[in-house]
């Protein structure tokens, strides 16, 4: 799974989503998500909302560093936003 930034008009970023060579998009996610011994684990998954058929889908952090006394970084919680959207958009979780 690689997201690859490509430049696109009005100054926005777009990215595009490729799969792994071997075609599997949850390579490290179903470690959690797919093993009866991984109960807790998806425990907790269950409970930040996760449904099941949220399990066999790729997973991807998002993170931001956002600082509203910052100039620098004050645009970082929007920026965070619109990533998760798109994450949400590649039907991921």
């Amino acid at each position: 799974l690689a997201f690859t930034p490509r430049p696109e008009s009005q100054g926005r970023v777009r990215t595009q989503l490729s799969m792994a060579a071997d075609g599997v998009m949850n390579k490290y996610s179903k470690i959690l998500t797919e093993p009866k011994s991984q109960g807790a684990s998806q425990a907790m998954l269950y409970a930040t909302g996760l449904k099941e058929e949220d399990m066999g889908k790729a997973q991807v952090g998002v993170c931001s560093v956002w600082y509203e006394g910052n100039p620098c970084n004050m645009h970082l919680l929007d920026l965070s936003e619109h990533v998760k959207k798109g994450v949400e958009g590649a039907d991921l979780v």
